[in-house]
């Protein structure tokens, strides 16, 4: 069994208290990883300010080759995983054996973080507006002829992270090249990528002060919170929601990102049926930039047969299995909760869930310990339905007919809106909304991202902010 440690100030650190990872399949024991107390954090928490100095030490241009660097040896290089060495591959089937996302998924999602950190010169330029980050080294500088100044916000950054799919750690991997420290809070069940990545951010140079791993409990969660000045909080609307005020914390929570049909092209809907599957179920639906709504102007219940017909043919298959298209649940009693609130909420007249009639099964399917939650596409009558603006960790998506000129009236906060239409009436309208954070217009996915375009806040603004500044001969 492999024992990580917690990492306090890149130092391994063994506790008596751990936490025991099992496999989703097997139920055996794969992991003990080792708990931290509030007051340790809090302790280490105060020695932040000197592991920010040491970071900010080392010139943008060299930070970016070392972040370049951990990219590859992330990627390619044994790294010590607590008492065990760990290659790539040994990485991909830990993190699928506790997790239950398949290994395909694993293997794509670690590319993805991966690609930011070997193109973080480009990810930067989309945060910092093409910025020349040498700024960042005196403080101020001169840029076409204007003059700038950043300070930071926060001497570290906090990290309290989801176990649900490894594609989330490209959000905050940035903040080394940005000068900031890390604070990582892992999921429960997934300790092994941000524990992989500090390995490889320790190997290729970045100074171990930097780099804290604390899995911690719930209450411990809370002390980086308030104790960082500046966090990303992952998780569901009763995580986050006690946030989402506090001006400190980067609220990653339900997307609800939708997939609008104008009037010009809803009687067309058969053309972007492949667009419309791959929005709802690439990465198994487990994405805050997955569909979870579509909304047409016409033809809605032609639109949930065919796409009800396309998902329902979505079967459960093995973790290992390269045809793998849904993840299943570590913790069965999890598909269960969550199938049975949809059932509960289809007994308010108006809704249907397609792809149940059509399979002739339940939504839930279990083999031994695992519990996979089938494609679900719910019919609704309106969006006032309780089932219409929900998301959950499975490819879930509700259809309603509404006319183009309600849409923006009805859609409500979305992460992504993917538009389909040539209207340049509606296109306008959509760009005037300030419920979209990205906006697609035309035939694009939601799932379809452009590293170079922050989709949900930005880490440079929020780490920096912009002052005044001038300078003169004394």
């Amino acid at each position: 069994m492999i024992r990580i440690p917690s990492l306090r100030m890149g130092k391994p650190y063994e506790s008596l208290s751990k936490t025991t990872l099992v496999h989703h399949v097997t139920g055996d024991p794969v992991a003990e990883v080792s708990q931290i107390t509030g007051s340790q954090i809090m302790r280490d928490l105060s020695k932040m300010g000197q592991a920010r100095r040491e970071l900010a030490a080392i010139p943008s241009a060299e930070l970016l080759n070392r972040v370049k660097a951990a990219a590859k040896i992330f990627l390619e290089e044994t790294l010590p995983c607590g008492d065990t060495p760990q290659s790539f591959d040994d990485y991909i089937t830990n993190l699928s054996s506790t997790t239950g996302s398949p290994m395909l998924f694993c293997r794509r999602n670690a590319a993805k973080v991966a690609y930011v950190m070997g193109n973080i010169d480009e990810i930067l330029a989309g945060l910092t507006r093409g910025m020349d980050l040498s700024v960042l080294d005196k403080g101020h500088g001169k840029q076409d002829g204007r003059t700038l100044c950043f300070f930071p916000t926060t001497d570290a950054l906090g990290a309290i992270l989801p176990s649900n799919s490894p594609g989330v750690h490209s959000l905050w991997v940035p903040s080394i090249a940005l000068k900031i420290p890390l604070v990582i809070k892992p999921g429960r069940e997934e300790p092994w990528t941000p524990f992989r990545l500090l390995m490889a951010y320790l190997k290729a140079g970045i100074p171990a002060s930097a780099l804290n791993f604390f899995p911690t409990d719930h209450a411990g969660a809370g002390d980086i919170l308030r104790g960082c000045n500046r966090s990303l909080l992952f998780g569901d609307s009763t995580t986050t929601d006690p946030y989402k005020h506090d001006h400190r914390v980067e609220i990653h929570g339900p997307g609800y990102s939708k997939v609008l049909l104008g009037a010009d092209v809803s009687a067309n809907y058969e053309k972007y049926l492949d667009l419309l599957v791959e929005s709802v179920a690439a990465n198994g639906g487990r994405s805050c930039i997955n569909a979870s709504a579509i909304y047409t102007h016409s033809h809605g219940k032609e639109l949930a047969e065919a796409l009800g017909a396309r998902l329902a043919k979505v079967k459960a298959r093995p973790w290992d299995d390269q045809n793998v298209e849904i993840s299943a649940f570590a913790n069965p009693d999890v598909a269960d909760r969550i199938s049975g609130m949809i059932d509960n909420l289809l007994q308010t007249p108006g809704a249907e869930d397609v792809c149940v009639r059509l399979r002739g099964t339940p939504r839930v399917y279990k083999e031994g310990r695992c519990a996979w939650l089938l494609p679900s596409v719910v019919l609704c009558d309106s969006a006032q339905h309780p089932l219409a603006n929900k998301e959950f960790l499975f490819p879930y998506v509700t259809v309603i007919e509404c006319p183009q000129d309600e849409m923006l009236a009805t859609i409500g906060p979305s992460l992504v809106v993917s538009a389909i239409t040539g209207d340049p009436e509606f296109t306008q309208q959509l760009l005037d909304c300030n419920l979209v954070e990205r906006l697609n217009i035309g035939a694009i996915s939601t799932v379809r991202l452009s590293w170079d375009q922050p989709h949900e806040g930005n880490l440079f603004t929020h780490l920096y902010r912009q002052r005044a500044f001038a300078e003169a001969p004394v």
